[in-house]
């Protein structure tokens, strides 16, 4: 089977009951269930069942002696919850994550290649110019990785 990749940035609304609808073209890829925990800069991941198995089992077997490390699988594992998209393609987003991310109405979901990014959309904006902003120091730093 091909692996699902997410590309693209998608502007939704949050609903009233804290739905959020999954862009249609990525719903497939989603009906086995859905995973979305606390990322990192502020937003939300989204993962299939399969991918995050797969970072779960990373987290997992990490060592515990460093607290940082500890902290930082609580905040991902403990922050997760799992679930189904309802007949219309949305998830329930829970009052934690949504208080983390500082969601409002309007969000936006990012396609990151292995999961969904969710964003508070003014949030995103910001985070958005400052990148553009850092764009060539940040293709200099991919340089000396051999992204390019």
């Amino acid at each position: 089977m091909c692996r699902a990749v997410f590309i693209g940035e998608y502007q939704h609304i949050l609903d009233e009951k804290k739905r959020l609808a999954v862009p249609a073209k990525f719903r497939k890829s989603f009906r086995p269930g859905i995973v979305l925990t606390r990322g990192l800069d502020g937003c939300l991941f989204v993962y299939t069942i399969k991918e995050w198995e797969k970072i779960a089992e990373k987290l997992g077997s990490l060592p515990l002696g460093e607290r940082d490390t500890r902290s930082f699988i609580r905040m991902v594992l403990a922050g997760a919850t799992d679930g189904k998209l309802d007949s219309q393609g949305r998830v329930l987003i829970p009052g934690y994550l949504k208080k983390y991310a500082n969601l409002k109405k309007e969000v936006v979901i990012a396609g990151l290649f292995n999961r969904l990014e969710i964003w508070d959309k003014e949030l995103w904006e910001s985070y958005k110019k400052n990148a553009e902003r850092n764009q060539d120091e940040i293709a200099e730093q991919l340089g000396r990785l051999g992204m390019y």
